[in-house]
């Protein structure tokens, strides 16, 4: 874009121009100071709620992790034991009787010798 060159202002350039400069010669440097800090109990009382809705917010925010955590993992339950016996009998398994030990061999009268095969009576030595 060309720069105008000495073009003629309309009527409402003029007016608008007349009153910018107005309005900038009503600034001074004291308006252009910072404003001072807020005092008195109104600036603590926004302190503290800033921080008990922060806090708030933080527990918020920990719940709903806990919870999607939670709800991820699952209920906890322990594994289902197997049954004591195959589904379907109703009677209990049947096991065989253990068949009693084999007696210890004694030698025979005929071949024993006097005093042998015949238990000792309690007492005597």
């Amino acid at each position: 874009m060309r720069p105008r060159t000495e073009t003629p202002h309309t009527p409402t350039e003029e007016r608008l121009r007349a009153a910018f400069a107005a309005r900038a010669a009503l600034v001074t440097h004291r308006d252009l100071r910072r404003d001072a800090p807020p005092r008195g109990r109104s600036w603590g009382t926004r302190r503290v709620r800033g921080a008990a809705f922060a806090a708030l917010g933080a527990a918020a925010a920990v719940a709903a992790a806990y919870l999607l955590v939670l709800a991820s993992v699952g209920p906890v339950a322990p594994a289902p034991a197997p049954p004591a016996r195959p589904p379907g009998s109703s009677e209990p398994p049947v096991r065989p009787t253990p068949s009693p030990p084999p007696a210890p061999a004694t030698p025979s009268p005929s071949v024993a010798g006097p005093g042998q095969g015949q238990p000792k009576p309690v007492g005597e030595p």
